[in-house]
């Protein structure tokens, strides 16, 4: 498995590191760390090019300006230099690596991955509270969007006692959704690892006259009940698949709707994370459009969410 992580120096690249002690992830494995000083750095020819003019007030204020870049980069160097000490640390067998550049990170974290292609890119989220939970940083949100590969959204949490790892998967049959499953089985879970599968479903209500009415509103409970029914037997063989991974996999349908179900669900149950195919219930677009259920969530939750994105052979 390969990660490209980004990390700022910040609580939430921090949390996200600490995030990763339950992830899943395998005992071998590659990790390329990433930082990126929000900067820009005159070109050495353009330097030159400056010395031909003949002022020495703009040759200063490039000079003065590059000088102010450098710290800043070399302020970066020393975030990834950081990070990539912390993840040895954490994962003694994966060869990691780290790398300070400077531009926007946003396009920088993006052009990386193109470059190195892994498997999974680890972000921090903005924040945890009430009002900031609700937003996703912007480089986190462009990351997110434009990304090839699945990305996750990494949130830090405090764990007073050491409690078996709980991860959600929201189930709506899709490619998207297996890709999903897929994913948590092929990790390498600690014993007692839990997983919920949400399904979500939008049932059929009778009108207020059909409800005086007996037929029909026998009618619609049997158009819902098979709704559900036809959820559980789609899902049997991802639970099969999950249970021979090792892991305790349950199936749980609830009404409404998923952007909001799924949040708050995951947070009554006390997920560690959640995992979601990148057009989950329904959206088409495969990459600069994630579904606006993941985006929701990603957003939302009051843990990690992984957005599982199907990688072409």
């Amino acid at each position: 498995m390969k990660l490209l992580i980004a990390y700022d120096g910040s609580r939430c690249a921090e949390a996200a590191i600490d995030d990763l002690r339950r992830a899943g992830l395998p005992a071998d494995g590659e990790a390329t760390v990433i930082s990126v000083a929000e900067v820009w750095l005159p070109p050495a020819s353009s330097s030159q090019a400056i010395h031909m003019t003949d002022d020495p007030y703009i040759e200063k204020m490039v000079e003065r300006h590059r000088e102010k870049g450098e710290r800043a980069l070399a302020e970066t160097r020393t975030f990834s230099s950081h990070a990539e000490i912390r993840l040895k640390g954490i994962f003694p067998s994966w060869k990691i690596d780290s790398r300070a550049t400077y531009g926007s990170p946003g396009w920088e974290i993006l052009a990386a991955a193109d470059e190195l292609k892994p498997n999974l890119i680890v972000v921090g989220s903005q924040g945890q509270s009430a009002i900031t939970r609700f937003f996703l940083g912007s480089i986190s949100q462009k990351v997110l969007t434009e990304a090839h590969c699945s990305v996750r959204v990494a949130r830090g949490r405090i764990e007073v006692d050491p409690a078996p790892v709980r991860v959600v998967i929201a189930f709506d049959s899709s490619r998207g959704a297996q890709a999903a499953v897929d994913a948590v089985a092929a990790r390498n879970w600690p014993e007692g690892t839990e997983v919920k599968m949400i399904a979500v479903t939008d049932p059929i209500a009778p009108t207020a006259i059909g409800r005086f009415v007996p037929p029909i509103a026998e009618s619609v409970d049997e158009v819902n009940e098979s709704e559900r029914e036809w959820l559980r037997e789609l899902a049997a063989g991802a639970i099969e698949k999950l249970q021979n991974a090792g892991v305790s996999a349950t199936l749980e349908i609830l009404p409404g709707n998923p952007k909001k179900v799924i949040v708050e669900e995951s947070e009554h149950w006390n997920a560690d994370c959640i995992f979601l195919g990148a057009n989950a219930f329904g959206s088409k677009l495969e990459r600069f459009l994630i579904g606006s259920t993941s985006a929701a969530v990603a957003a939302r939750a009051h843990c990690s969410v992984e957005v599982v994105r199907i990688q072409p052979e």
